[in-house]
């Protein structure tokens, strides 16, 4: 089991990132909001969740322990694989999800792209009392500076993209966040514009 990785950014994607260490590299699955805060030649440290799959080895990464605490309480949850387990967290956080499941509140859990009324309704039954207290375990990237190439909303749109919203309409709140604050870095304009997605579809 590979629990926690450290090493340098070799690339980044709206997903993912390939972190180099000891010579090898390891492509490692992380939510938009993680990947926005790296940039190729960043050294990073990850905690890890290896999931393992009868045709794949998937290998996860959290900034903190309690995101992926969380990860693995969602996998838990009838019908919640990897993926969706991270669009949660993507969208919502850790905190968030907790703060919906304490109000039952599935409007902010349909925010999520893959999750309809059945499937929030179905989340908050289970994950109620389930989820792992909150925790300040971070992987050590606090303030990891962003590239200034970075501040392009072309990234966001892909890591809304990749989040399962459509191209046309990630585009356009892209542009519309980017009006509202031109200079925004693109952690700062990602959760603009998930606050702007936010709420049923």
């Amino acid at each position: 089991m590979i629990a926690y990785l450290s090493g340098t950014a070799r690339s980044v994607r709206a997903d993912s990132v390939v972190v180099l260490a000891g010579g090898v590299g390891r492509l490692v699955t992380i939510t938009p909001a993680h990947a926005a805060q790296m940039h190729a030649g960043l050294e990073i440290e990850l905690h890890t969740e290896l999931v393992v799959r009868e045709d794949s080895l998937t290998l996860f990464g959290f900034e903190t322990e309690d995101d992926r605490g969380v990860f693995r309480t969602l996998l838990t949850v009838s019908g919640v694989g990897p993926k969706l387990a991270m669009a949660v967290l993507g969208v919502l956080g850790a905190d968030g999800l907790r703060s919906a499941v304490a109000a039952q509140d599935a409007k902010a859990l349909t925010a999520v792209p893959g999750i309809g009324a059945k499937g929030a309704a179905r989340m908050l039954l289970e994950l109620t009392g389930k989820l792992p207290a909150g925790t300040a375990g971070t992987a050590g990237m606090p303030g990891a500076p962003v590239a200034p190439e970075a501040v392009p909303g072309d990234q966001v749109v892909e890591a809304l993209v990749g989040l399962g919203w459509k191209e046309a309409q990630a585009e356009r709140v892209v542009e519309d966040a980017r009006a509202a604050a031109p200079d925004a870095t693109v952690p700062v304009l990602l959760k603009d514009a998930l606050r702007r997605l936010g709420g049923p579809r």
